[in-house]
């Protein structure tokens, strides 16, 4: 981990603060921002799961979401996203095809799941690669 400057830690209390909104609000504890490189507070998002009926409504993707759409490529590249918990699976790839360049976050998935308790499901079922020749022709535009 590198070491965190003042207003690092400054901008990751302020994304825990949105987690607890969020929580209060009767959403999973997760909140997000996003600074541009000028050190200014661009947006924030809190989780909205439950309130939006949306299982994708984590704060860090609707952020990346909002910087592929609203920041140009050189904005998002000095820009750093804070949030309350490290990015899953599906935010982390949001956030890399969104381009911003720098993520901070204040627990990390492994701390997270040792705080929380296990979700009963069934775990997905995946199979592939498949077809290689008929996929990867839309690929290559064949």
């Amino acid at each position: 981990m590198s070491v965190l400057t003042e207003t690092d830690e400054r901008h990751l209390r302020r994304a825990i603060a949105l987690a607890g909104a969020a929580r209060a609000a009767g959403d999973g504890p997760f909140g997000s921002l996003l600074v541009g490189g000028d050190g200014r507070v661009l947006a924030e998002e809190v989780n909205t799961e439950r309130t939006d009926d949306d299982v994708t409504a984590h704060p860090e993707l609707k952020l990346a979401r909002w910087a592929a759409r609203s920041l140009t490529p050189d904005e998002a590249r000095v820009s750093t996203m804070y949030t309350s918990c490290q990015p899953c699976g599906m935010c982390a790839t949001a956030i890399d095809r969104s381009g911003l360049g720098r993520v901070v976050y204040a627990l990390s998935a492994e701390q997270l799941a040792a705080l929380r308790p296990a979700r009963p499901g069934t775990p997905v079922a995946y199979a592939g690669p498949a077809l290689f020749d008929e996929a990867r022709a839309p690929v290559e535009g064949s």
